[in-house]
């Protein structure tokens, strides 16, 4: 992200559920949310199947990339998923058309 390759970083877990490695790995992106360089939103929904758990999801973002956080996380609530919101899911992650080509054609492969 720093060097201007990736707009976008999501991440997902139960609310109170990331691991300590994950947690570490997180500080490290919010020292650049400190500096200015990124931008983080914190989001809770109702955890998929669990009415006793919320879902807790991190976004960071480049500075003027911040309405991709908002569109990630309206994709993530989404009650289908297929290889058109595959594809948006990279398309925020800021992944090229032929890596989208490739992720969808592993994750959705057309019956012959």
């Amino acid at each position: 992200m720093l060097r201007g390759e990736k707009p976008l970083a999501h991440f997902a877990d139960a609310e109170g559920g990331y691991p300590l490695s994950m947690l570490r790995y997180l500080r490290m992106f919010d020292r650049h949310v400190a500096a200015g360089q990124i931008l983080r939103r914190d989001s809770f929904d109702q955890f998929p199947g669990r009415p006793d758990l919320r879902l807790h999801r991190i976004l960071y973002a480049l500075p003027g990339e911040e309405w991709r956080m908002e569109a990630m996380i309206e994709l993530m609530r989404s009650p289908v998923w297929s290889a058109t919101e595959e594809r948006r899911e990279g398309e925020l992650l800021g992944y090229a058309d032929w890596m989208n080509d490739w992720w969808i054609g592993q994750r959705c492969p057309v019956a012959p």
